[in-house]
């Protein structure tokens, strides 16, 4: 197992105490899966009716659970739906063992849960490449059926965790319509975190009736503003499953309140911070602001250009203000840009303008910023409108010692 260091310095001070949301209830047990003495299994159990939406890594070498759940997604809401996630093992590149092991799981929580099969939706997280001991997964069913609990969800997002060092939740909730609608919830990351999801899972919970189609589309959309916007190590994973359920428990239809769209936006941007905040080794939290850009696209282009840059991130944890290895990002992201137009902010203080060095730039005063835990860096390319924010953390040594023996 990776050596797992002591709590981030970035972590939040406690877990937040999640409401209940009405129509599903959680279970977690010890499977062994890879892990001894801890929870390494979590079940949840949504009520009849429940819409279910969700967003999926676009690795071409992605695990049999994530096809498996983009296969059955769509389907009309009819009956009881269930999630089962596995922490230690991701089931990813293991060939027709995969699928096998995808199906045994699923053909069992049917039965043990009287959920239909094509409402079962799996979910595996860890090490790449072993095939996964489902049936010790399997045998736990009886005790999570039997440990179903509305008020689990804190237990379930411990038990998904890997190289995590806190467990992440985030909730909101919402008036509409003189009724107060729920949302919660969980996700685990901290390494392999990239656009088009990362080593992520994270699921959400509401008690609002929305169908699925609409659930879908605002899922998607909310993605491209949150999760899609982190990097840790611009490492896209084999595993990244993010999944919205909608009970309807409250029986408030929310699919065209700006309100609970604003609600959901919240909770989906704490959790991606929270990922981000976790990063393997971080110390720095870190926005990137960039406007001025050809376009929208290419401002997030530059964005993560200069999040991804290990110079540029290891200058971060090095509280070194070196604007010029932010320069180099810009230069080498490919999408539009003018080194004579360009400006640079560490923070407040404006470290260069017009293709140079500020003539009022004090270097004292950027790398005051830099000492912080909390960072920005805003450019703007001078080109036009466009602009984008994206989130990531500083490179540490403790990234390696992380990594360097995740297997071990």
């Amino acid at each position: 197992m990776a050596k797992i260091t002591s709590r981030s310095p970035l972590a939040p001070e406690h877990f937040p105490d999640l409401p209940i949301v009405r129509g599903v209830r959680f279970a977690t047990a010890e499977a062994g899966v890879r892990y001894q003495g801890r929870t390494d299994v979590m079940l949840a159990l949504l009520d009849p009716g429940t819409s279910v939406a969700g967003v999926f890594t676009r690795s071409a070498t992605r695990s049999a659970p994530v096809l498996d759940c983009q296969a059955k997604l769509g389907g009309a809401p009819e009956g009881p739906a269930a999630i089962l996630v596995n922490s230690g093992n991701s089931n990813a590149f293991t060939g027709h063992f995969g699928q096998t092991s995808v199906q045994e799981i699923a053909d069992a929580v049917a039965r043990a849960s009287g959920v239909a099969t094509e409402r079962v939706f799996t979910a595996s997280t860890g090490v790449i490449g072993e095939p996964l001991p489902h049936a010790r997964i399997i045998d736990k069913l009886a005790e999570l059926k039997d440990g179903l609990d509305a008020g689990g969800i804190g237990d379930a997002a411990k038990a998904i965790m890997t190289t995590d060092t806190f467990a992440k939740g985030a909730c909101a909730q919402v008036e509409i319509a003189g009724e107060t609608v729920t949302i919660a919830g969980i996700a685990k990351g901290s390494g392999m975190i990239a656009p088009d999801m990362a080593t992520m899972l994270v699921y959400i919970f509401t008690d609002a009736v929305v169908d699925q189609p609409h659930l879908q589309a605002m899922l998607s959309d909310l993605t491209e503003q949150t999760f899609n916007c982190i990097t840790v190590d611009s490492d896209t994973s084999t595993s990244d499953s993010l999944m919205l359920c909608a009970t309807g428990a409250s029986g408030v239809n929310a699919a065209d309140s700006a309100d609970f769209r604003a609600a959901l936006h919240g909770v989906m941007l704490d959790l991606a911070h929270q990922v981000v905040r976790d990063g393997e080794g971080a110390t720095k939290f870190v926005e990137i602001r960039v406007t001025g850009a050809a376009s929208d696209a290419d401002a997030k282009v530059h964005g993560m250009a200069i999040a991804n840059s290990p110079l540029v991130k290891t200058a971060i944890a090095g509280e070194d203000p070196n604007w010029g290895r932010v320069v180099m990002a810009i230069g080498k992201s490919g999408a539009a840009a003018d080194r004579d137009l360009l400006s640079i902010r560490f923070g407040d203080t404006l470290v260069a303008e017009n293709g140079w060095v500020s003539p009022d730039y004090r270097e004292a005063d950027a790398a005051a910023h830099m000492k912080g835990q909390s960072l920005s860096i805003a450019v703007d390319l001078g080109l036009g409108k466009g602009t984008a924010t994206v989130w990531t953390c500083d490179l540490t040594h403790g990234y390696i010692e992380i990594n360097a023996d995740y297997r071990s």
